[in-house]
C-alpha cells in the first residue's frame, strides 16, 4: 500500500468568515511582493474583485488592518501589508509548518494503515 496523501488546510475563523487561510496568506505574500491588490490577484490567477473581497474580509476580521491601500496616482499608490499583517502572516505560516510536521507522527502512520488506496464503490460500502 502506498503512503496516504495528507492534505492539511489551516483556517482561522472569525464568526462564519475565514480570517486567514492558505489562499489569503498567499494573497498577502503577493501583495507584499507586487505592491498592489490587482497585481497580486493577477499573479495568483484571481480577479481583482475576488482579491479585493479577500482583503476586505481580512481587514474586517482582525483587530488591526492587515492591508492598507494608498489611492491616487504616482509612485506611492497601491497597497501594502501592514506591520500587523506581517505579524499575523508570520504566525499563520508557523501554524502551517507545525501542522505539516504531523506527517511524521504516530497518528499519521496509524491513519495510513487504515485508509484504503481508493474508496469502495457506493454499493460495496453499504455491505461492509
Amino acid at each position: 500500500m502506498s503512503d496516504p496523501v495528507l492534505k492539511l488546510k489551516v483556517q482561522l475563523l472569525c464568526g462564519d468568515e475565514i480570517a486567514m487561510g492558505p489562499g489569503k496568506a498567499d494573497l498577502l505574500d503577493a501583495i507584499h511582493t507586487h505592491g498592489s491588490i490587482s497585481a497580486a490577484g493577477r499573479a495568483l490567477g484571481m480577479s481583482y474583485r475576488r482579491s479585493w473581497l479577500l482583503v476586505d474580509a481580512m481587514n474586517r476580521c482582525w483587530t488591526e488592518r492587515v492591508v492598507e491601500t494608498i489611492a491616487g496616482g504616482g509612485k506611492e499608490r497601491g497597497a501594502r501589508v501592514t506591520d500587523a499583517g506581517q505579524k499575523i502572516l508570520a504566525a499563520y505560516r508557523e501554524i502551517q509548518r507545525s501542522a505539516l510536521q504531523s506527517v511524521h507522527g504516530d497518528a499519521y502512520r496509524e491513519l495510513g494503515r487504515k485508509v484504503r488506496e481508493v474508496p469502495l464503490a457506493p454499493d460495496a460500502a453499504r455491505s461492509s
